[in-house]
């Protein structure tokens, strides 16, 4: 094993495995009141990353000492983490990506009960096969229900989006019945000549719930990093533009638990960069701040946890975090798991505890 790290757990589990997503990849093994996380393979897109996993998880199988008795793995069936799950000679259970999230961070934090959890990040396989990633979950242990959510935007190209915010930008201006003016506003680039008529089409660009793309888009039309070079650019260099954060007045809706950012999206097209960014920030606390409240009127549950790689943006755990105490509820922040995917592992691996020792 090349690396890794072992944590505390708030109770005695049987032995399990989790495999990870596809970003970022760990492996976690539990038993009894220890976990141990594999160090981070990257990003499985190719046969030497998974070489890698598998072979973390030869040696977090022998770390275990005994065969597993379930092996967690994400929805997603064409992540060679759930491939390799399946190889493993042992009972599976695939994990919704944004419950394992929520799970790892309430783990981690030795909370046991029930509890909301905010799960922001680019993208995880929903339960029909959505695109999420801006979720309120209600998490019960293996259980947890979609409460509420970020407002969908179409994603014009797919993953594609997700290195040109600019196609996020010009969704917004679909939704906000400006498709006309997308290819005069995006002319520096070739293929905004059709993505209005793409747009108009929606069953060619799939919604998606993301926040990650939600920055995306406030990144486009701001004009910051239309094209990223890497994964995560446009945010981060959104994120360094602010000072303080302010909301906007009457720049979100929140409705049957729909949080919409869409009016502020609205005054962002074109906008100056820094007052952009700081506007962005600060609506986008307030909205989840107001979106998390409802949910604890709504269930009663009054501690959150916080996961997802949005997380990693300082301004907006920071800033959350405050928000929800100013309203009376308890956020649980990672401290040593990134709140990025090489947590999700972890969070699989408490679920599957879960369902074997019948707490579930």
């Amino acid at each position: 094993m090349s690396g890794g790290a072992d944590y505390l757990l708030p109770c005695p589990v049987p032995p399990v495995l989790g495999l990870g997503a596809f970003l970022k990849s760990t492996a976690t093994a539990m038993r009894g009141g220890r976990a141990r996380v594999s160090a981070v393979v990257g990003d499985l897109g190719t046969p030497e990353a998974v070489a890698a996993l598998r072979a973390e998880i030869s040696a977090l199988r022998a770390w275990l000492g005994v065969p597993p008795v379930c092996v967690a793995h994400d929805l997603h069936p064409d992540f060679p983490s759930t491939r390799l799950a399946l190889a493993q000679g042992a009972p599976t259970l695939a994990v919704q990506h944004h419950h394992a999230h929520v799970a790892a961070v309430a783990a981690e934090n030795g909370h046991r009960g029930p509890l909301l959890g905010l799960a922001l990040d680019g993208f995880g396989l929903g339960l029909q096969g959505e695109s999420w990633g801006g979720e309120l979950l209600a998490v019960d242990g293996a259980r947890f229900r979609r409460i509420g959510h970020l407002a969908e935007l179409p994603q014009p190209g797919g993953d594609v989006a997700a290195r040109e915010p600019w196609r996020m930008a010009a969704a917004v201006l679909h939704r906000l019945g400006r498709g006309d003016a997308i290819a005069a506003r995006f002319a520096a680039y070739p293929a905004a000549a059709m993505l209005g008529a793409l747009l108009a089409r929606d069953r060619l660009c799939p919604p998606t719930s993301s926040a990650g793309r939600l920055f995306d888009a406030a990144c486009g039309l701001l004009g910051i990093c239309p094209v990223a070079r890497f994964e995560g650019e446009a945010p981060m260099a959104l994120e360094a533009l602010v000072r303080r954060p302010r909301a906007a007045a009457g720049g979100w809706t929140l409705e049957g638990g729909v949080l919409d950012l869409l009016p502020l999206l609205a005054d962002l097209d074109g906008g100056d960069p820094v007052d952009g960014a700081e506007a962005f920030h600060g609506t986008l606390i307030a909205g989840l701040a107001e979106l998390a409240a409802w949910g604890a009127e709504t269930t009663g549950l009054r501690t959150v946890g916080l996961s997802g790689g949005c997380f990693l943006n300082r301004v907006l755990r920071e800033g959350l975090a405050a928000a929800l105490r100013a309203r009376g509820l308890a956020p649980l922040l990672h401290a040593r798991l990134s709140p990025g995917d090489p947590c999700v592992g972890f969070g699989q691996a408490w679920i599957a505890a879960a369902v074997d020792d019948g707490t579930a």
